[in-house]
This record gives C-alpha cells, structure tokens and sequence, in this order.
C-alpha cells in the first residue's frame, strides 16, 4: 500500500489525504456456475475418463440407474463448475491485464497494454438470461495457452461470466488504458471523481434486413443448411421401420419426384442460408467511437467487436461468383495481431459491392484503377484452366481406340472448351494498382479478393518464378504483413515489373530488389 497521498503510477498527482491501493483481482459473478453447469463445461473434459471406469465397473439397467447417472453427473458438473470459477481471477492494471486460473495446477498470464489488439464482448442466449456478458481479449503473439476461462488459442483471453457493466468497464480500461486511479477534479462531488461525457458515435455502416436475400449465394452459409439436412438424414436411417409413418398417396413419375426432390432442396438450402445469415448478424451496426471501431451483431448471441483504427492495415473486399451476379460483396478489415480474423475483422458482412468499395475508401486510401497483366499472364491462365482437360480427352481417346468407349472422350472435349472461359475469368480477376499511401492486389475467380493494404504494412517481400513463368517473363510476388493472412500475392506480374512494384509499394528499404547495374569489365575500359 502507499502512503496517503503518494502517487502510484507516472503522471500521477498526489492528493493530500486521499490513499491510493493497489489493484486487486476480480472475480467473475457467481452465476456463471449456473451457465457451467448447465453446460457440463467443465464435466466434459472428465468423459475420457468417466467412459472406461463405467464400462468396468458396469451399471444394471433399469429408470433409476439413469435417474442416479443424470444426478451424479450434474453435481459432478455443479463441483468442478464452482472450482473453475473460485479458482480464477482476473485483473486489469495499469500496464497488463493479468489473469489467473486453474483447480490444482496454478498458472498466470500477464499481457501488456500495448499488446492488445482488439476486445470482443459475447453474450450467449444463457448469459443474456442471468445478465452476463464473455470478454475476448486478443492479445498479440505468444503465450500460454492457459489464456483465461476455456481459452484454447495463445493470442487470447477470455473472461468469460462477468455483468454487462463490468464488461463494459473492462472493455474500455483495456483499450484507452485508463486503469489506474482517477485524479479528482473541482468538478467531484462528495469525493467521487465526475464521469467524462460518453464519447459521440459516427456510425459507418448498418445492415439492411434485405441483403439477406444474398445469403443463399455464399457458400459459408449454405454450409449450414447443408450440415443439417445431413445430419437429420442420417438419424432418420436409424430410426426403426415400424416407428414411421405409412404414408399412403398416388403413384408419382419418378422424374417428377425427382423435380420435386430437388426443389424442395433448394427452398431448404435458401431458407437455411437466409436464417442462418439472420442469426449471425442480425442488427449488426458499424460505428466509430473514439479511436476504435466497433461491430455489433448476433440474434441469439450479441456479439459486440472492438478494434482500434490505428491497428487497422488494410481491408479485403470479397465476392463470390454468384455474389458478383447481383453485385453484392464483403468486407473484411486487416489487423495486426488479431485473432479469428475472419469473423472478427469483418466490417461488412455481406451487402452491396457499391457499399463495401465506399466503406473500403473511408479507412484506407484507395490507390485506383488495377493494371492490367500482361497477355503472357492470360495464355497461361487459358493452358492451366485446360489443363485437366487435354488429359481426359487424352485418356478418353486411347480408350476409344482400344475400347470403343467414347463418354470419357466426350467428356474431355467438354472440359477443354470450358477451360477456355474459366481461364478468361480468372485472368480477368489479376491485378495490382500503387498509390500514395497503399497498393492494392487482386486475385481468385470462385471467390475474388482485392486487397488494399496500407504501404506500412509490408515487412518483407518473396519473389516466386517458376520455370514456366520464366520463359512466359513472368513472376508473382507476395507482400508479407501482419496482418490478414499475413502474405498477399500480386500473381503472373511481368517480371521486370515486380521491383518497381515492391519499391511503390512500401518503404525505400524496397530498393534493394532494383537490379544493380553492371559495372564494365576493366579490362575493357
């Protein structure tokens, strides 16, 4: 403890006869028990060994062996649900966000304050019932994996069952770092320090209920329905016969049962797509507040994502072919350090392309238009996509000659002439353009993304030339940085292009790949 009136931190101003103390931990709220038990959270990681201890000591049969089993399991949940949570803490300090955990063997993670990169606040459809909120701290490289409560990723915290105030609380603490002890002010009253004004919200995007109808062109949501319809087959087929409806109605055609079939999976497909969009990003809203963005979203778990402007690099608008047919697209930021980028960078989850290019401008400088690649880049392009082609038809021709079986031959004509097209496209989607202070690379057919990256972002370039593209004059090179995937590629580039590229780029350091010309032979001179 200090003496009274002695300063605890830099900057600091010592207030006669006020006594500053030192931070202590935090515990999560109690009913977070209620949500682990509920969940068997921590009862789940006992299964491998619960299995085989039953299975050799074995258990009658009968209603009351099951009602004793469901009874032993939930106070075994209830007991190590009540150990997890009294045997953590948390604590945001001045300089690190320090958290402690574990029933019998201890560990404790601090993470320093300017290693944060961005906080996200979960809250689940049981914690929004008992009024608690999840908060993700995403912490840039190393450390323990013992990050917080259940967290399985190094680069993460997670405190997970504390009331909505306090995660509020915690979130700004974290991210202005603002955790040491307030200095009162004239302005106090009785003692207590006056709360700053909220700081004002400028909102930079809001989801429109009808792209939702874009939904069944992305893949990722599909993925959903898909999942469903699979698993719900499967238990079906193991349901008995006698346990069936029989359903007696007219004889049908089988191709009209077919029509039928596949409709029906189309409606369903599209629906699911459609909800499952709902629910991830019902009511999402984008607002700039302060130094930071902020994303809010979620039907059943309200998810709300904070990242700060300055860690932002770049972003990545994305389209895949069916989205490009109606002109929708996403956006996704580029941050240093983040965790889960995919979800949690997303700064336009699906909408029109028009509003995602407009959003992309208003963070990152827009270098315009793309060059073009040169028109070795396309016939390459065009001889890969036929590639697979050639071989089938190949293959298909040797057995037609010896066999007299012409489908596969068919078929390889087929995937030739279709080469064509799909080579086009993806030459369509090369590209890179340099501005002043970014570049931008695109790349992709079935999913097509260009990238615009702030120039400092890059620390490093890699120069990739294979043999063909060497006789082609070409070269792709990859930006290195950090954030995102972490490497962008500007593909097929002309080669004697690639360092005047790299140089407008980024940094000057770029100049060492300028080719260095040749002094003459002395003997010559």
């Amino acid at each position: 403890m200090s003496a009274p009136g002695e300063p605890t931190g830099p900057g600091e101003v010592p207030v006669p006869g006020q006594t500053f103390w030192p931070p202590q931990p935090r515990r999560t709220s109690p009913r977070i028990v209620l949500v682990d038990t509920a969940t068997f959270r921590q009862a789940r990681q006992l299964v491998p060994i619960a299995v085989p201890a039953l299975a050799g000591i074995g258990l009658g049969g009968g209603r009351w062996t099951v009602v004793a089993l469901v009874v032993a399991i939930t106070l075994v949940s209830l007991a190590t649900a009540a150990l997890a949570w009294w045997r953590f803490s948390y604590l945001d300090g001045p300089a690190a966000v320090v958290v402690t955990r574990g029933l019998v063997s201890r560990s404790t993670r601090t993470v320093p304050n300017d290693r944060i990169r961005g906080i996200e606040i979960e809250a689940p459809p049981m914690h929004r019932l008992l009024g608690l909120v999840r908060v993700r701290i995403d912490a840039a490289a190393g450390g323990s994996s013992s990050a917080g409560r259940g967290a399985g990723k190094d680069e993460e915290l997670l405190i997970d069952g504390v009331p909505r105030a306090e995660g509020e609380r915690l979130r700004t603490a974290v991210l202005t770092k603002r955790s040491r002890v307030p200095v009162p002010t004239a302005d106090d009253v009785d003692g207590a320090p006056a709360r700053p004004d909220p700081e004002p919200e400028e909102e930079f995007a809001r989801f429109d209920n009808r792209w939702l109808l874009y939904a069944p062109l992305v893949g990722g949501y599909l993925a959903v329905p898909v999942a469903a319809v699979g698993a719900l087959s499967r238990i079906v087929d193991e349901v008995p016969d006698r346990l069936l409806p029989d359903v007696d109605g007219p004889a049908l055609d089988p191709s009209v049962v077919a029509v039928l079939a596949v409709v029906v999976a189309l409606v369903v497909l599209a629906a699911g797509a459609v909800i499952g969009a709902a629910v991830v990003n019902w009511r999402f809203r984008l607002v700039r507040r302060g130094g930071s963005l902020i994303a809010v979203r979620g039907l059943l778990t309200r998810r709300h994502t904070e990242l700060e402007i300055d860690r932002i690099r770049g972003v990545a608008v994305a389209d895949g072919a069916g989205m490009r047919l109606v002109g929708a697209a996403r956006l996704n930021g580029l941050v240093t350090g983040l965790g889960d980028a995919q979800r949690r960078g997303q700064l336009l989850p699906l909408g029109p392309r028009a509003q995602a290019e407009a959003l992309s401008r208003r963070l990152v400088d827009d270098p315009g238009p793309l060059t073009p690649h040169p028109a070795s880049a396309r016939r390459r392009r065009i001889a890969r996509a036929m590639a697979a082609g050639l071989l089938v038809t190949v293959a298909g021709a040797v057995l037609t000659v010896t066999s007299g079986w012409w489908p596969l031959l068919v078929t390889g004509v087929v995937l030739t002439v279709l080469g064509v097209p799909l080579g086009l496209g993806r030459y369509a989607s090369l590209g890179h353009a340099t501005g002043r202070r970014s570049f931008a690379v695109r790349v992709g057919w079935l999913v097509r993304e260009r990238a615009v990256l702030e120039r400092r972002a890059v620390v490093g370039w890699e120069v990739k030339q294979s043999w063909a593209q060497r006789r082609a004059g070409l070269a792709s090179v990859v930006a290195c940085v950090g954030a995102g995937r972490g490497g962008y590629i500007a593909m097929d580039m002309a080669a004697d292009d690639v360092a005047a590229f790299a140089v407008a780029a980024s940094e000057p350091w770029a100049e060492q790949l300028l080719p260095v010309p040749r002094e003459p032979d002395r003997a010559m001179r």
